[in-house]
C-alpha cells in the first residue's frame, strides 16, 4: 500500500514538474493564454508633475482646460494660484 502512495505522489509531481516545463516553453516562444491589457495614457499634475492615470485623477476646469491632479492637496493649489 505504501509503494502505491510513493508512485501516485511521484507521478503528481512529475506531471506537474512536466505542465511548468511546457508553460514555460509556451510563454518563451510567445504564446500568452492572457491577451495583453491596451496601454493607459498619462496625464500630468501642472502642480507637483506626477504622471497619474486620467481617469483616476482628479479634476479642474473642463473640455481641452481640463487639468489632472494627482491629490485635493495639489488641485486647491492650481486654484489657488495667482494669474498672470
Amino acid at each position: 500500500m505504501v509503494r502505491v502512495i510513493i508512485w501516485g505522489v511521484l507521478i503528481v509531481l512529475l506531471v506537474r514538474a512536466l505542465s511548468r516545463l511546457a508553460r514555460g516553453v509556451l510563454e518563451g516562444a510567445g504564446y500568452s493564454r492572457t491577451p495583453d491589457r491596451p496601454s493607459v495614457s498619462l496625464v500630468r499634475d501642472p502642480v507637483c508633475g506626477v504622471f497619474v492615470a486620467p481617469n483616476r485623477a482628479l479634476t479642474a476646469g473642463s473640455g481641452a482646460a481640463t487639468a489632472y491632479f494627482c491629490s485635493e492637496k495639489c488641485r486647491r493649489a492650481w486654484q489657488h494660484r495667482p494669474l498672470p
